[in-house]
Formats: C-alpha cells, sequence, structure tokens
C-alpha cells in the first residue's frame, strides 16, 4: 500500500493527549513523519520526560495506524520531549528557565524541604532539566541533604559578570545560602539584608537551559515569600502539609497568600507528607498517625488535585541526613511514589501552559 504524509495526519489527528484533551496534530505533537515501504515513523513530541500517558499515546498512534490505513504496516514511534512554558514576563531574567514550582508550607516540621529535594531528583531522573533553590534563608537544609556541606560553588565572568556556578549533585543544579555561611552558626540578618541574598541566589546563579526550577520556600508567609514573589516569574505553586488539623490551618494561611490580588500564582496540587506508617512486617496495614484523610478535604477546599500521600518510612529521614535523596533509588517504593509525583507535578504544569496557549489564541481571534 501506497502511504502518504496526508493520511497519516488524518489517521494520528483522531488520537488524543489524555490530560491536553486536544489531538495530536492539533498540539504539533508529531514529527519528522518518514515512510519507507512498509514502514511508518515519526516522532511523538511529549510535553515534558516526565509525561504519565507517554505510553498510552504511543499505542493510541499505532492503533490508529492500524485501524485507519493498514494493519500491516510497521509503526516505529520515536518518544522524544519539548517542555512547554507560558512566560510572558521579560526573558531576559532568569533566561532558559521554563517554569519555576514553589513549594510551600504554612508550617515548619511538615517535611517541605523533603518533598523539594526528592521532587527535583525525581523530575531530573526523567531526563528533565532540573535545578533546586535553597529559599530558606535562616535555615538551609538542601546543603545536608545533598551531602554537599563543605562545598562551595565556583564563579565565572559572563560578559563581564560574575556568575556563580551553582553545585550539581543527582542531576540537579543547586543554590542554597548554606553554600556561603558557616553552617554551625546562626545567620543573624535583618529583613532587607536575607532578601538581598535571596534574590542573589536567583540572579547571580549561571542556570543556563532549566525545564524546572524547584524552590524550597521557608515556612510562613513573611519577607522571603513576597521577595519571591516579587522577584521571580513563579508558574505555580505546590503546597505541603501533613494530615493533622493543626498543620493544615497554617497550610491554608499559605495557600491564600498566592491567590491573593497581586500575586495570583496558581496552585499546583497539595502533597500529603506522613499520610501514614505501615510496619515492614504488616506491610498491608496503614496507621494514620497524624489523622486521615486531612489533606483531600484541604485540597477539595483549595479546588485544586491531591497528588500524592507519602507514608512515613523511616529511609526516608535517613536518606536527607545522609545527603542521599531517597527519590535516586527508582526501584523503591518510596523512589517510585515520588516518580509519580513528578510526573503529575508535570501533568499540570503541561495542563495549565497548554490552557493558556488556547486563551492566547482565542485572544489573538478576536
Amino acid at each position: 500500500m501506497n502511504y502518504t504524509v496526508d493520511n497519516i495526519k488524518a489517521a494520528l489527528s483522531q488520537v488524543k493527549d489524555p490530560d491536553l484533551k486536544k489531538d495530536l496534530i492539533t498540539l504539533n505533537m508529531i514529527e519528522n513523519i518518514s515512510i519507507k515501504e512498509e514502514t511508518i515513523s515519526f516522532d511523538l513530541v511529549l510535553t515534558t520526560p516526565a509525561c504519565p500517558m507517554k505510553n498510552i499515546m504511543k499505542n493510541d498512534c499505532i492503533k490508529a495506524i492500524h485501524e485507519t490505513i493498514d494493519t500491516k504496516a510497521i509503526v516505529e514511534v520515536n518518544l522524544t520531549s519539548r517542555v512547554t512554558s507560558n512566560r510572558i514576563d521579560n526573558q531576559d531574567f532568569l533566561k532558559g528557565i521554563k517554569n519555576i514550582i514553589a513549594v510551600a508550607s504554612g508550617k515548619g516540621g511538615v517535611g517541605k524541604s523533603t518533598i523539594s529535594v526528592n521532587l527535583a531528583v525525581a523530575l531530573a531522573n526523567t531526563g528533565a532539566k532540573v535545578a533546586l533553590v535553597d529559599a530558606d534563608i535562616y535555615g538551609p537544609s538542601i546543603p545536608i541533604m545533598f551531602d554537599a556541606v563543605n562545598e562551595k560553588p565556583s564563579a565565572i565572568e559572563i560578559e563581564g559578570k560574575t556568575k556563580i556556578i551553582p553545585i550539581t549533585k543527582y542531576g540537579v543544579k543547586l543554590l542554597s545560602i548554606g553554600f556561603f555561611v558557616d553552617p554551625d552558626k546562626a545567620l543573624v540578618w535583618r529583613g532587607p539584608m536575607a532578601s538581598g541574598a535571596l534574590k542573589q541566589l536567583f540572579t547571580d546563579g549561571d542556570w543556563g537551559e532549566i525545564d524546572y526550577m524547584v524552590i524550597d520556600l521557608p515556612p510562613g508567609t513573611g519577607d522571603m515569600h513576597l521577595t519571591m514573589i516579587q522577584t521571580v516569574p513563579v508558574t505555580g505553586a505546590l503546597i505541603v502539609s501533613t494530615p493533622q488539623q493543626l498543620a493544615i490551618a497554617d497550610v491554608k494561611k499559605a495557600a491564600n497568600m498566592f491567590s491573593q490580588e497581586g500575586i495570583n500564582v496558581p496552585i499546583l496540587g497539595v502533597v500529603e507528607n506522613m499520610a501514614y506508617f505501615t510496619p515492614a512486617e504488616l506491610p498491608e496495614n496503614k496507621y494514620y498517625i497524624f489523622g486521615k484523610e486531612g489533606c483531600t478535604k484541604l485540597a477539595k477546599d483549595l479546588g485544586v488535585p491531591l497528588l500524592s500521600q507519602i507514608p512515613i518510612f523511616q529511609s526516608i529521614a535517613n536518606s536527607g541526613d545522609n545527603g542521599n535523596p531517597i527519590a535516586s533509588d527508582k526501584n523503591s517504593i518510596i523512589g517510585n511514589a515520588f516518580m509519580q509525583l513528578a510526573e503529575k507535578v508535570a501533568q499540570q504544569i503541561a495542563i495549565r501552559n497548554a490552557d493558556y496557549e488556547t486563551s492566547k489564541k482565542v485572544e489573538i481571534k478576536h
């Protein structure tokens, strides 16, 4: 049978991205169609390397070719990715960084830094280019969690400006105020000085091309949060809480901060940390130490998805203390949980970016 590019496109126009709800041709996700005798090959360009639906879409493409064109056709689908972005700010600021994720909570001790670190590592494991900024100026924990306490970033001159080269661990580019101060001494800085130091982490970093920058915010809703939001074009915020009602009460305040007039940062979803405990000798049992379904209700109240429920495992704490993020162990139960979280976060960003592109096209038509 003689295949043509047009009838291949027609067949693939019947396949929809399950998240974006549009067909692959309209979304420009099909490239480099090639025909050699009975072999049809093309690139399926994903909106993120962390796309959880990639195998479904690949199989749907093969099925569409077989049902529409030829059941005997040999179909080769090459999965590739191009992370989308909806940045509308000055592209010269943090140039090359496509999406910025702020990880926040209203209360300390809920494991926000643990989520930030393992989310960043999991995103890097998908093949994405990832950076992590420790914005907790007074209590930086990233150097410890990456076993980088004694490491110091180097500097480079670029166009007459001194730039800091981030430290790279587990495929993640890192900057933290903890790399520049004595880890055994308290940082006694007034608000403006701390805010200035935070800005420098962003502006002076030689970041290069980054698909996802994760920002580990300090707890609360203070100067550091306002500085970061006013300085950095945040794509969306991730809210972290334990299911305990006391924690949720504080987390709601942090979530409300992002929706205030003049801020308007969308919330990507909620992560419930320390959701339950499962003893190794009783793997089917779940003990809800801090309460049950607290974050399920929180997510519903905020009108956002509950992206993950991370259980209590001693290995999570040990990995943080040892500077070996547990997300680096892709074969472990917890490592897999963080990989699923990374996929869902990337999924939420891709959906929002697609919605933004659609709204722009509608505005142009009007």
